[in-house]
């Protein structure tokens, strides 16, 4: 079934009683826009399955509802269908979401997939059935991060000349050859899908593509040679290229994976035969199909394994890949280790994560706008500073204008409400919304990702992001979701969401205001109840309560 293309409405007339209402309803549609989405026409949004809503007649029920909905009621959201609307309280959450979620006896990839196949439950993901997806632009700061932390912990402080190699040019994985040239580096990416490359060199994440192995690995040594940071995407399976770097004894700098193994159904695609006969297997064989895919999996992290043996720094980069391995019969794939431990709890222990905001003007100078009032606030952020101009410079919008950068504990507050006083003022042209991706420091229970090698042992404990949506959904958060899956896939990990609106009224003054402060405070006592030095020093400095 074919579908209009979908797109955000812009500017500041609005459709709905008030702006909360009226800003969930743009980021659904900007969640399903093509520029942003992998297939809206099947509402899939990215990560194989993760959807905005569960079906289209779900979908024109959802935006009714934002456009009905009082400014003093609540829209209950499950699984993507809209259920119930409630009287509440004008500063409590428009919209409250629980999408994915089970029983835990029952939280498995087969049962949910039964349930799905029933129409009775979807896949979410974390951004996307939570409207805040904002494209491979959303994850670039991150995996910016992520790779300069390896630069500076394994090759004195810079990954300038040195080769990262991965997989997946999806919706998360797009980012990667962007992020990667931004701190100094080559890039070979491996998607097997030719239409994926494409899109990230047309949207400028990727410079260049290859179709075999020798035309990639010339372009990326002459580049390197030369002293240019330059990103090559290669159609291929990495279970077949993978292997191959090993028997050529090619080791690269760095190594790493973002396909969507979480998902062996509709994620990852077995080796040893082409997309298209993948796909057809997909829908005549779906048992089979997941043998395959689960034993490709063995036979990537197995080559990931003997390259990290020849010295290739290699980490998981939070798909679950690793465990899908285990099922595969590789023996001990945790020697790979997870990039959260790695190289990002220290920042978690400061509140610190991915914060990202959009415009609903439509206009980008509102972005811009807000691109000079960060640097402003934070002068002393090195990390920011040198962020926000690259991003200007190289980042493509994708949908409504938006950015990302990672802001810690108080920072978020001051910067969300010197945003709104722009609104107020004028200076901004419509209102912006404020969002983060669940993968946070107090929002989720991943052991195999962010929660991985916790301190105290607690990886499951999956308390935490309930708490998460439970403060935000009473600090007054615009809206909040819980989701099972995420990344990782069902059953492995819980998270949370929250979306918070700065539309210029002293009203959401105090809703960012206390918003942004327990959303990230919890991360901070999270990982001080775990018995983080840093993170007790931190909340000690900064009076976050702990009884």
């Amino acid at each position: 079934m074919t579908v209009r293309q979908i797109h955000a409405p812009r500017g500041t007339e609005i459709t709905c009683k008030g702006w909360h209402q009226e800003a969930a309803l743009r980021m659904i549609h900007n969640n399903l826009d093509p520029e942003v989405a992998e297939k809206p026409d099947e509402l899939i949004v990215y990560g194989g399955r993760g959807r905005a809503a569960r079906d289209w007649p779900s979908f024109h029920a959802i935006v009714r509802a934002l456009q009905s909905l009082a400014n003093d009621e609540t829209l209950l959201v499950q699984s993507g269908k809209p259920v119930g609307i409630f009287r509440t309280f004008p500063e409590s959450p428009r919209v409250l979401i629980a999408n994915s979620n089970l029983v835990g006896h029952w939280s498995n990839f087969a049962e949910f997939t039964r349930l799905e196949k029933l129409g009775l439950t979807m896949y979410g993901q974390m951004t996307a059935g939570s409207w805040i997806y904002i494209g491979s632009q959303g994850i670039v700061q991150g995996t910016f991060e992520t790779f300069a932390a390896v630069g500076r912990q394994h090759f004195n402080g810079s990954l300038a000349g040195r080769l990262v190699v991965s997989g997946g040019m999806g919706g998360m994985g797009g980012a990667q050859p962007l992020a990667a040239t931004m701190n100094g580096a080559c890039f070979l990416g491996i998607d097997v899908d030719p239409e994926r490359i494409q899109r990230r060199l047309d949207t400028g994440y990727c410079d260049r593509g290859a179709s075999t192995l020798d035309d990639a690995l010339h372009i990326v040594n002459e580049a390197r040679t030369k002293g240019h940071a330059l990103s090559v995407g290669l159609v291929g399976n990495c279970a077949d290229v993978l292997p191959e770097l090993v028997r050529r004894g090619f080791v690269p700098d760095v190594l790493t994976d973002q396909t969507s193994a979480h998902d062996p159904l509709n994620g990852y695609v077995p080796n040893h035969m082409t997309l298209e006969d993948a796909r057809a297997l997909r829908v005549s064989d779906p048992a089979e199909y997941q043998r395959r895919a689960i034993a490709a999996m063995g036979e990537h992290v197995e080559a990931m394994l003997a390259l990290q043996a020849r010295g290739a720094i290699t980490f998981d980069y939070g798909n679950n890949i690793r465990t899908q391995a285990k099922k595969a019969g590789v023996e001990d794939p945790y020697r790979i280790p997870g990039f959260v431990p790695e190289y990002i709890r220290p920042l978690f222990c400061e509140g610190r994560g991915p914060f990202r905001w959009v415009a609903l003007s439509g206009d980008p100078e509102d972005i811009y706008r807000t691109d000079r009032l960060a640097l402003e606030l934070f002068p002393e952020n090195a990390t920011l500073a040198r962020w926000i101009p690259m991003a200007r410079e190289r980042i493509h919008f994708q949908g409504l204008p938006a950015r990302i950068c990672w802001l810690g504990y108080g920072e978020r507050a001051e910067f969300g409400l010197a945003m709104n006083r722009l609104v107020r003022t004028g200076e901004l042209k419509a209102p912006i919304v404020i969002g983060r991706d669940h993968l946070d420091a107090g929002s989720v229970a991943s052991p195999y990702r962010e929660t991985e090698a916790m301190r105290d042992g607690s990886d499951a404990i999956a308390v935490w992001p309930l708490l998460n949506a439970m403060v935000n959904s009473a600090a007054g958060a615009s809206w909040v979701s819980i989701h099972n899956g995420g990344g990782v896939g069902i059953g492995y990990a819980q998270h949370a969401g929250m979306v918070v609106v700065a539309d210029g009224s002293e009203e959401s003054d105090r809703r960012l205001e206390r918003v942004l402060t327990s959303d990230p405070g919890l991360g901070v006592i999270r990982h001080a109840d775990a018995g983080y030095e840093d993170a007790v020093r931190f909340a000690r400095e900064h009076d976050i309560q702990r009884p």
